[in-house]
């Protein structure tokens, strides 16, 4: 049986490292993300590279009626879906002290971080449970990427933290409600991981590393995330719902 995938913010950054995981374990792949088709044209071909025909849905996953129409889209082409990947994120536009930030810079991160998965989440259980009901044998699982900032303080970017919490209590609140129908839910937590969204912080990071703030002294890759969310969309903790799988090189390990 195949497996259809939708990752948002999967052209780019972790959501691509997932993205291509995915196809390599043979699964459909539908990715969405905020810039024009042809501007992510080199990350569709690195997923056909992989052997996919992905699908590639401009959307903004904090407005209701991209929400639905991403769904539209995969329902279109795949006609179902099995695995949603919550892995679309913004951090503030520039990193404010808690005392100065803005309502807008608020606002708009927890519109992308925290609204959009959440009812897209809502959106999709609901087309799941559809499927199931249907089809006994339907497989499904929900994957939110928040970060280790769920629970590190950042005070220079109070909102982000804020949205990650809230984004990693919604994993466990959809854990229990869905749990009746089988559809698995999960959260990674990455740390440290080099994309575009770290770029402007890479030389902060990298005296900090060779410094020893990680176990594992290296940048995190957004394969290594993919690998994680491979082994949950394969069943592979099929008795762990509801559970958080930190990728962060032993970064939050409390130590003397």
């Amino acid at each position: 049986m195949s497996i259809t995938c939708l990752i948002t913010g999967g052209s780019r950054g972790i959501g691509l490292g997932i993205a291509r995981a995915l196809a390599a374990e043979g699964c459909g792949i539908a990715v969405c993300g905020m810039r024009p088709a042809a501007q992510v044209a080199p990350a569709i071909g690195f997923l056909r590279e992989g052997g996919c025909d992905p699908l590639y849905i401009q959307a903004d996953v904090s407005k209701q009626p991209d929400r639905e129409r991403l769904l539209d889209a995969v329902r279109e082409r795949f006609g179902a879906l099995n695995v949603l990947v919550n892995n679309a994120g913004i951090a503030p536009r520039e990193r404010k002290d808690m005392l100065h930030a803005s309502e807008k810079s608020y606002d708009e991160v927890m519109g992308t971080n925290v609204k959009g998965p959440y009812f897209l989440t809502q959106l999709a259980a609901r087309w799941m449970i559809a499927q199931r009901q249907k089809d006994p044998q339907f497989t499904a699982c929900i994957i939110t990427v928040t970060s280790i900032s769920a629970t590190v303080a950042s005070t220079n970017r109070g909102e982000y933290c804020v949205s990650k919490a809230a984004a990693s209590m919604a994993t466990k609140l959809w854990a229990v409600r869905l749990a009746e129908f089988g559809i698995r839910v999960y959260e990674i937590q990455p740390g440290i991981i080099k994309t575009d969204m770290t770029a402007g912080v890479e030389e902060k990071y990298n005296k900090l590393i060779a410094e020893g703030l990680l176990l594992q002294p290296r940048w995190g890759l957004p394969q290594d995330v993919g690998r994680a969310a491979a082994m949950l969309v394969r069943g592979d903790l099929p008795y762990s719902t509801g559970q958080a799988i930190t990728i962060d090189g032993g970064l939050t390990i409390a130590r003397l």
